[in-house]
């Protein structure tokens, strides 16, 4: 899944944490994709779950890379 970071009413953090927790994301990948792109941003999302942190404008041939990746 692709997310971005900033959404309204519930940010992609929570929505991560939330997958976790209720067990939906064990079939999936979480990707951010997110203009934010501090050290604390990338900790934030690998915290929250995210296997990849993907700053806009996103690099084509590392988001290809990771959905090539087995799960």
């Amino acid at each position: 899944m692709l997310m971005d970071v900033d959404m309204p009413g519930m940010t992609g953090i929570q929505l991560a944490r939330e997958l976790k927790a209720r067990g939906y994301a064990t079939s999936m990948r979480l990707i951010a994709v997110t203009g934010h792109s501090l050290p604390s941003d990338r900790r934030a999302t690998a915290e929250a779950g995210f296997e990849l942190h993907l700053s806009k404008p996103v690099d084509i041939a590392a988001l290809l890379f990771a959905l090539r990746r087995p799960l």
